[in-house]
């Protein structure tokens, strides 16, 4: 008997969880029950469902307990009870990984498999494909091969899809039923046709041509399954974005093709498909647009979002291919869905004139406290960036986010939008002052300790360059006399900022430092004491090192170095240059910042102390000192050859590591004590060579290679490591083989891999602080640069080093520019680099280099000429 809930049974409490308060042990007891005869059906089912609830909520079964629990529940299948029957596949394919011998219900499940009843049939290939390994699968190999090709339409889908995860097993044994999948692709259920083409992508994906031949046949032949229709777009996505075709290729065409077809599922994936594609044209956007201006008007709220949430990306680089749309918009903004109406306004404001934001920012003010704060967050994204563009009425948006803004929400979401607006302020210089204005009277009245820490470092890092910094004085000295302790300490930091670098309010900051030294916390206090001592001295340099700029080691470098210090008592003293360093931060666009923040997870280590750990283990490498850099992987060899080779670059203060991760896609060759011979050039010398033990196939290995940097040519930083002749150099051996393997691409070191990438807040200061001890200059003709961006582009990626005072950004209908950049060369000495460039004929460049190594120095200068 089926009992009914109605709500009020609900609402008592009636249809809480009965298994809330289970004990695995208890559990474990009642399945002796298995056991007894006659099998009772219904209270086995009962126990089964426990042990699966328990399973699933990660409750830990020990391999005894495991292995005794499906022992007993092996005695299930002397019942004829069809639930219960697939109530114990469900429970083999779970205990699979935990018991022990679960093998032995293998004649079990071929049996239901091979027999009469369809309902068992299906779950027992599931079942049966999670237990198999790779010396069983040649024993059910003719009964999968019947059944993917099998007429009851279940069936036949649960051994496609087996097939699809026992490829990870044996691929070249599921290879062998490609005939099957391909006769099982042409039935007429929409689900086995689908699974079938998944099974016959997989098995081909890593044959560029199999997989066209594929397509051609699909797409000329046609598929009843929409499902399968949807698979083809994709794998036809991408060939489209790896091939040079283009949009001339009739895979686009095939995808512009499904624009018409009946399924919306379809329509909707080729117009995604289309507009996901690099270097379309608002010509070629426009039948994926007029698509889901369609579906605009849908009265499926699916079907309006999808498009509106579509049509929002496409506006992010082609706003104008939306402008047709813009009155199906005007209508969704008062959809009752109030996803699809924000997406609308959003959308609008970047396909929208400038006279139309504020009538927005009031229509969405209407219902923005309706809006999940996850949803707001995540719709922020687009309706900020775009108020960069909208210069003009920059005020309108600040009005509406200071006013709207923080009313609402927690602290994720606000973090989020400070996080975003800050990076508003640091791209538009024309916001900088309205931005920091508002976000001084946020921190007014701001709850959160981080937020008003991260505010008060962007207004010492921006403020002291405002016409008028002394406005900013009196919010940041609040927070010293209203806030905690971290924030009065920031505070502090932010206070000392300005009185280095506005010569007339130093006075004045040094009056408000003394008050802070009378503070009732220590951080504060030693903070405040430190700032004044230094500030009072009156030395740029100074300034430089210990307010602007700051160190550029790693934290948890400096900690292990330390560490390791007092392990190891020394006469000498702690040398900073032996700490691994902080490198800058690679920014991506603004436009895809995350403003989704999670919760604080655990610091990982950097990638830098995982290659420091890995090379340290090797009894050849301790004595080569600190890691300096290492280079991101280098290609040697294509995709498609028989040995895929990439090449790491470890550089140390004297000696470059050079790491081949090697692969074998041979599956008829075992490679043993594998190395890469290298022929350098003059003045390096190769020390040792460590080989792979064995590369067997599709298993990846590593070999090193261990070479000595001359120190007699500090110019030799960017000679190529292969001579012009084109030897074997470098070249892959294989020791079992008996002969070398193949040619692999040159490899060179250039001087980016003698630099590492350091941030500069303020370079002027860090500029005096350098000195000129070893400046040099020289002047360079670019002939055939034509831009000034493109001139600065190629510049930072020859040299690797890291631009500051976003100069990286050259203004429009400029015919000079100057480029500020910063590092560390090999050793640990700071460079810098000024680059002034004119535009002309070509491009002029004027090179400044300062650093406190002449060595540096010339190594720079050398390599640009």
């Amino acid at each position: 008997m089926i009992k009914k809930f109605d709500k009020k049974d609900e609402e008592s409490g009636s249809g809480s969880n009965p298994f809330q308060h289970l004990e695995k042990s208890a559990v474990l007891q009642e399945a002796r029950l298995f056991n007894e005869t006659p099998i009772n059906p219904r209270r086995c089912l009962h126990i089964l469902t426990k042990i699966l609830y328990l399973l699933n909520q990660g409750e830990h079964f020990g391999t005894t307990e495991a292995t005794e629990a499906f022992f007993a529940m092996t005695r299930l299948f002397q019942s004829n009870d069809q639930t219960l029957r697939r109530m114990c596949y469900l429970t083999i394919k779970e205990m699979a990984n935990i018991s022990e011998d679960v093998i032995i219900v293998t004649s079990s499940l071929t049996k239901d498999m091979t027999g009469k009843e369809d309902v068992y049939r299906g779950p027992a290939i599931r079942a049966l494909c999670r237990i198999t390994d790779g010396t069983m699968l040649q024993g059910i190999e003719r009964y999968m091969k019947q059944a993917i090709v099998d007429k009851v339409p279940s069936v036949s889908s649960s051994a496609l899809v087996s097939s699809l995860h026992m490829m990870k097993i044996s691929y070249d044994v599921v290879k062998r039923w490609i005939n099957e999948a391909q006769e099982a692709a042409s039935s007429d259920n929409i689900m086995v046709q689908y699974h079938a083409l998944g099974l016959l992508y997989h098995l081909r994906k890593n044959d560029r041509l199999a997989v066209s031949k594929m397509l051609n046949k699909f797409t000329k032949s046609g598929l009843k399954s929409q499902f399968a229709y949807c698979m083809l777009i994709r794998i036809a996505s991408k060939l489209l974005k790896e091939s040079e075709e283009g949009h001339e290729s009739p895979l686009f065409d095939f995808i512009e093709s499904c624009l018409r077809n009946k399924h919306e599922m379809v329509i909707y994936e080729a117009a995604s498909a289309i507009i996901h594609l690099p270097n379309c044209t608002a010509r070629e956007l426009a039948p994926a647009v007029s698509v889901l201006q369609l579906f605009c008007s849908s009265p499926k709220p699916v079907l309006r979002y999808a498009a509106v949430r579509t049509l929002n990306k496409v506006a992010m680089k082609h706003p104008s291919a939306v402008t047709a749309c813009n009155l199906d918009l005007e209508n969704l903004i008062t959809d009752s869905n109030r996803s699809i109406a924000t997406l609308a306004i959003t959308t609008l404001l970047k396909t929208g004139s400038e006279s139309s934001v504020d009538r927005l920012m009031k229509q969405i003010s209407s219902f923005v406290s309706e809006i999940s704060d996850e949803f707001k967050v995540w719709h922020w994204r687009p309706l900020l960036f775009p108020a960069a563009g909208f210069s003009p009425v920059l005020g309108a948006f600040w009005v509406f986010f200071f006013t709207k803004l923080f009313l609402f929400g927690g602290f994720e979401y606000k973090r989020a939008i400070v996080d975003c607006i800050i990076s508003i302020i640091e791209e538009n210089p024309e916001s900088k002052e309205s931005g920091l204005a508002h976000l001084c009277e946020f921190i007014e009245d701001c709850e959160h300790t981080v937020l008003a820490t991260k505010i008060l470092h962007l207004l010492g890092k921006e403020g002291p360059r405002t016409p008028a910094p002394s406005k900013y004085i009196r919010f940041i000295f609040n927070r010293v006399v209203l806030e905690n302790e971290a924030v009065r300490a920031a505070a502090v930091s932010a206070l000392a900022k300005f009185g280095a670098q506005n010569e007339n309010l130093l006075p004045s900051i040094l009056v408000l430092l003394q008050r802070c030294m009378m503070d009732s916390d220590d951080e504060v206090r030693d903070r405040a004491t430190f700032y004044l001592n230094v500030l009072q001295q009156r030395q740029l340099a100074l300034n430089a090192a210990y307010i602007f700029n700051g160190l550029t080691v790693s934290v948890p470098g400096m900690e292990k170095a330390l560490h390791q210090y007092t392990l190891e008592p020394s006469e000498k003293p702690f040398d900073m240059k032996t700490v691994p360093l902080a490198t800058a931060p690679i920014f991506e666009q603004k436009a895809e910042i995350a403003l989704v923040t999670s919760k604080p997870e655990k610091v990982a280590p950097s990638r830098q102390d995982i290659f420091q750990e890995q090379l340290a283990a090797i009894p050849e490498f301790k004595g080569l000192g600190p890691l300096f850099k290492s280079s991101e992987p280098v290609q040697l060899t294509e995709e498609e050859t028989e040995y895929f080779v990439r090449c790491i670059k470890h550089v140390f203060p004297n000696h470059i590591v050079f790491q081949f991760d090697c692969t074998n896609t041979l599956n008829d060759q075992l490679l043993e004590r594998v190395t890469v011979q290298m022929e350098p050039s003059d003045g390096y010398d190769v020390i040792c060579c460590i080989p792979a033990p064995s590369l067997a196939y599709n298993q990846p290995g590593m070999c090193y290679t261990l070479v000595r940097i001359p120190q007699d040519d500090p110019t030799a930083g960017q000679k190529l490591w292969a001579s012009p002749q084109k030897k074997k150099i470098p070249q892959i051996e294989g020791f079992g083989e008996g002969q070398g393997l193949g040619l692999l691409e040159d490899l060179e070191v250039t001087v980016s891999d003698h630099l590492l990438k350091v941030l500069k807040p303020n370079f002027a200061a860090a500029w005096e602080e350098v000195g000129d001890d070893f400046e040099k200059e020289e002047t360079f003709a670019l002939s055939s640069i034509k831009t000034l961006d493109e001139a600065v582009n190629n510049i930072i990626k020859f040299l690797g080093m890291q631009p500051c005072e976003r100069s990286d950004k050259v203004p429009e209908n400029k015919n000079s520019h100057t480029l500020y950049l910063a590092g560390v060369y090999r050793g640990g000495c700071d460079v810098l680099v000024r680059s002034r460039l004119a535009l002309g004929d070509g491009v002029t460049m004027q090179v400044t280099v300062r650093s406190k190594d002449e060595t540096s120095v010339d190594v720079i200068l050398a390599s640009v000429g």
